[in-house]
C-alpha cells in the first residue's frame, strides 16, 4: 500500500494517529496511515510503503518474507551493511513470534549468504534507511517494507553512578541530535538536580555549571567538572556564552518553552536540549508551537527537532543547533 506505517509507544498511538493524519488503522503502538509524512514526533520508526503479509504458523510466515525479500532485491547489489529490523505491536507473547519467525526467515535465505552477512540487526539510526523492517501487529500477520525513516529513538543502557532515570533520557536525546557535549565544551543545566543531564555531560569531559536549589547526587555529586549553583533556573543569566543549554524541569511546559525561547533569541547557547512535560494536556499544540516559524524558535536554527522518547513517558524533548 502507499503510506506509512508508523511505530511508537504503546498507549501513545492516539497522538501518533493525530500527528499522521488519514489514519487508516491503529494497534497497541502503531498507527496504519494513507500519508507519506516523515519526521513525526511521536513516530519512532516509520515502514515506508508496508506490505501486509499472512502467515499463520512461523514457517508460513517466514516463508511469506522470503519470497518478499527475494523478489524486491533481485535487481539491488549489497556491498556494504544493511539493517534488518523485526518489531511487534505491545501483544503480549508476540515479540517472541517476530524472534522465531527471523531465525525461519534466516534459514530460508540461507542462499544468500554472504548478503545475509552483511545485515545489521536493530532499529536504523534517524533519517531514510534501505533493508528489511518487518512490524508484527498479530501472530499471523505483519508489514515488510524495504524503506523506512527512523526517528532516532532508541533503548539507552544505564550507568550505576547516573543520579536519576532522566539520564537515559538526554542520552537518547543525542542520537536524535546526532550531536553530544565534549571534552571542552561548556554546558548549563537548568534545574539540574539530581544531576542526571550535568553526570552525562560530564561523563563526556564537558564543563557544566549545574543551576538548582536542589542537591546534586550520586556521580554528580563532587564531580570535579561539575560545578553547582544554588539559583532559580529561571531567574539565571549566564556570564558567557554556552555550548548547551540542558533543561529538565518539572514545570508548566509553555513557561520552559518560553524559557528556551528566550535563550535561543539572546544566543545564549549554540545547542540545546529541553524536557516539556505536557501531562494530561493535548501535546499536539505545543508541538506545532515550537515548529513555528511564528513565535517559536524554529528560524532561528539550522536543526530542530521534537520527539517523544523511548525513555519520556507524558513529556517531549526538543533539541536544536543554533544557526551561526
Amino acid at each position: 500500500m502507499n503510506g506509512m506505517l508508523h511505530i511508537g509507544q504503546p498507549a501513545f498511538e492516539p497522538f501518533l494517529a493525530k500527528e499522521a493524519g488519514s489514519s487508516v488503522e491503529r494497534g497497541p503502538g502503531w498507527v496504519l496511515s494513507e500519508k507519506s509524512i516523515t519526521d513525526l514526533c511521536f513516530a519512532h520508526l516509520s515502514l515506508v510503503r508496508p506490505v501486509e503479509l499472512k502467515g499463520e504458523t512461523v514457517n508460513a510466515m517466514a516463508g511469506a518474507l522470503a519470497d518478499y525479500f527475494l523478489q524486491s532485491s533481485r535487481e539491488e547489489r549489497y556491498e556494504t551493511v544493511w539493517p534488518l529490523c523485526f518489531e511487534a505491536a505491545g501483544v503480549e507473547g508476540l515479540n517472541k513470534r517476530a524472534k522465531s519467525v527471523e531465525d525461519a526467515f534466516r534459514e530460508k535465505t540461507s542462499r544468500m549468504a554472504r548478503v545475509m552477512k552483511l545485515a545489521e540487526k536493530g532499529r536504523p539510526p534517524l533519517g531514510p534507511s534501505h533493508g528489511l523492517f518487518v512490524y508484527f501487529t498479530d501472530f499471523g500477520r505483519a508489514f515488510a517494507a524495504r524503506d523506512a525513516w527512523g526517528g532516532g529513538q532508541r533503548r539507552m543502557a544505564d550507568d550505576a553512578q547516573a543520579p536519576s532515570r532522566s539520564f537515559l533520557k538526554v542520552e537518547e536525546a543525542y542520537a536524535v541530535l546526532r550531536e553530544a557535549p565534549k571534552e571542552g565544551e561548556t554546558v548549563v543545566d537548568l534545574g539540574a538536580a539530581p544531576g542526571g543531564w550535568s553526570y552525562s555531560a560530564a561523563r563526556r569531559g564537558a564543563r557544566v555549571l549545574a543551576i538548582d536549589n536542589g542537591p546534586l547526587k550520586g556521580g554528580a555529586l563532587g564531580n570535579p567538572l561539575i560545578s553547582a549553583r544554588p539559583e532559580d533556573a529561571f531567574k539565571f543569566i549566564p556570564a558567557e556564552r554556552a555550548d548547551w543549554l540542558f533543561c529538565d524541569m518539572i514545570e508548566d511546559p509553555q513557561r520552559v518553552f518560553d524559557l528556551l525561547r528566550h535563550w535561543v533569541e539572546e544566543r545564549w547557547c549554540g545547542k540545546f536540549i529541553v524536557n516539556l512535560k505536557y501531562g494530561r494536556h493535548d501535546p499536539l499544540p505545543l508541538i506545532r508551537e515550537v515548529l513555528s516559524g511564528k513565535g517559536g524558535v524554529a528560524p532561528l536554527c539550522s536543526v530542530l527537532r521534537v520527539r517523544h522518547l523511548f525513555h519520556d513517558r507524558e513529556e517531549l524533548t526538543v533539541v536544536g543547533i543554533l544557526k551561526d
